[in-house]
């Protein structure tokens, strides 16, 4: 029942931002100092034009994790209207060539997962200990399981 609830939650969620993840937990601290590593963002994905200066999170073909970056430069090209987009961490030094797909100088809208809309600081902390120390996970997964188990409904 519950892990119903929280998925029809997700999905609510997703229809309503637009966003294919509505919410994103910071695991760098390429952001500092305006987001630090263990803040949850919350996203929303519009068809308004991405603007330089907006912070938002994007997948790059051949990683798994999404990245939190600031748009530092947005390219309109003429034929076609498309927007190209160059990203960077805030607390970097150069932009993120490098980290996209072997090749690739722009991210196109469709790497593009959503704009940063708020956040809540430092909750994302559970997630980065659960990922980072697994035993932990597992200790809370079958403490869970003990409570189902155990208790009188």
């Amino acid at each position: 029942m519950i892990v119903t609830s929280a998925l029809i939650i997700w999905k609510a969620l997703m229809c309503i931002t637009g966003s294919e993840s509505p919410v994103v937990v910071v695991l760098s601290g390429s952001m500092e100092p305006g987001f630090k590593r263990g803040d949850i963002l919350f996203l929303h994905m519009s068809k308004d034009p991405i603007r330089a200066g907006e912070i938002v999170v994007f997948n790059v073909d051949g990683r798994e994790i999404p990245i939190v970056h600031r748009v530092i430069k947005v390219h309109e090209r003429q034929d076609t209207g498309e927007v190209d987009v160059l990203t960077k961490g805030d607390n970097n030094y150069g932009d993120d060539r490098l980290l996209y797909a072997q090749g690739q100088l722009w991210l196109q809208r469709q790497h593009i997962m959503g704009r940063a809309v708020g956040f809540l600081p430092y909750v994302g902390w559970v997630t980065i200990i659960m990922t980072e120390k697994p035993i932990i996970k597992y200790i809370l997964i079958g403490a869970l399981g003990l409570l189902v188990i155990t208790s009188k409904d």
